[in-house]
């Protein structure tokens, strides 16, 4: 995962993508119950993340960072889990200056800053609260190529979704040499 100008970002959130959430819980699997669920104060949510997503992550022709409200604790609970080795943190804009005017027309707080971390270079990002104002304002305001995938925050990423990520982000690289 060394970071490349010509590879793009991926932007990774938690909630939703890695920790699936809004169906019955019986409909979902656990993996590991290593020490780190069982300690107290643990969030048994962890306990829904694949342990299997982490290689594949690691293997999408990209750089990682996440893009999560978990913030710097997504290095220290969830990559462990997975596999990952610390990755990349954006940083949120405090509430206060968030933009009243974007909040109204429903775009996601995350956008403007995932946006701005870029800075020109192609990213995808994977979320499952995006939607099709976050993408409109992208396509406006981004320069590079960006792919806002939305996860079905029930399932969590699956196959298809790191179907759709692999080709995206090798077609967002380019031709090898070039």
């Amino acid at each position: 995962m060394t970071a490349s100008p010509r590879r793009p970002l991926l932007f990774l959130d938690v909630d939703g993508p890695l920790i699936p959430f809004g169906a019955a819980p019986q409909q979902y699997p656990t993996y590991r119950t290593g020490p780190h669920l069982r300690e107290g104060g643990s969030n048994p949510l962890l306990a829904r993340i694949n342990p299997a997503h982490g290689p594949r992550l690691a293997a999408l022709p990209c750089e990682l960072a996440w893009a999560t409200t978990w913030t710097a604790d997504a290095n220290e609970c969830v990559a462990p889990l997975i596999g990952l080795p610390p990755l990349a943190v954006v940083a949120w804009p405090e509430p206060s200056d968030l933009d009243e005017q974007d909040e109204r027309n429903g775009l996601h707080g995350k956008t403007r800053a995932l946006v701005g971390w870029a800075a020109g270079r192609s990213f995808a990002w994977v979320d499952d609260e995006i939607t099709d104002t976050d993408r409109t304002w992208v396509s406006a305001h981004h320069r590079g190529h960006a792919l806002l995938h939305r996860v079905d925050p029930r399932r969590g990423l699956t196959d298809h979704d790191f179907e759709s990520l692999h080709a995206w982000l090798q077609w967002a690289a380019g031709p090898v040499g070039t």
